[in-house]
């Protein structure tokens, strides 16, 4: 399988709650009037300038070694490895929002709007990371579908840069997925453009190989920690 979607914009759409608090403000923390205005502007903007697309294919775990690999410089330790090893099923992904909303970002900035270029910007990459879940979701619904997906199964996605899975895999990802058919190229220091774009692995399998504890080394430079959160809904999902 090898697909690409155009994304319905309605359903990546960030809220404003989501790009405050992307922006450091607190959900408890009432903000201003003209800070809800900046943002319902710049969701305003995304909408106008988004154009989000995704594309998916599915791969073999032995061609999927050679990705996880890259360069040779990912983390001796690593929850990636163990999980899509032990997986049911493995595709690539990536996704994006669009060049026209980065660029609308970059004019935002050199016209010294700084206050909605970086409302938009948090935006962007609230949007980009909601698009990396709509295909996760859709995958896994794929697998429903054709009957792969059943009781006790979970799906979760990973990408380099996160989780001891060093940058580099980039390059080889993109060689197989070939992503700039929606538009996506990759740069020598294998970063994506657009800038808002996400690319990587889902995974599926038994819920139980998805548990790991974010106790490994690279975790310590980890701000977010999100991936308790998108682990948490893996274990709830039916």
């Amino acid at each position: 399988m090898r697909e690409i979607l155009n994304i319905p914009i309605g359903e990546v759409i960030p809220s404003i709650e989501a790009i405050l608090n992307g922006q450091g403000i607190p959900r408890h923390v009432k903000p201003d009037e003209r800070t809800i205005r900046i943002a319902e502007d710049a969701i305003s903007i995304y909408k106008q300038k988004g154009t989000p697309a995704g594309i998916l294919m599915e791969i073999s775990k032995e061609d999927f070694g050679t990705i996880y690999t890259g360069d040779g410089q990912n983390e001796s330790k690593s929850p990636v490895k163990p999980i899509y090893l032990t997986s049911d099923h493995l595709t690539l992904f990536a996704v994006t929002t669009g060049e026209d909303v980065c660029s609308e970002i970059a004019t935002l900035f050199q016209t010294n709007d700084f206050a909605l270029g970086s409302m938009l910007d948090t935006a962007a990459s609230e949007a980009a990371e909601m698009a990396a879940q709509f295909l996760e979701s859709y995958y896994h619904r794929h697998l429903t579908e054709i009957d792969r997906f059943h009781p006790g199964t979970g799906v979760l996605r990973f990408s380099p840069g996160y989780c001891g899975w060093h940058i580099s895999a980039q390059r080889k990802l993109f060689q197989h997925l070939k992503p700039e058919d929606i538009g996506i190229i990759l740069n020598d220091s294998f970063l994506m453009q657009p800038l808002k774009s996400v690319s990587g692995i889902i995974i599926s399998g038994r819920k139980e190989i998805f548990k790991f504890d974010d106790t490994f080394s690279f975790c310590r430079d980890c701000t977010t920690h999100t991936c308790r959160d998108r682990l948490k809904a893996v274990l709830e999902q039916q």
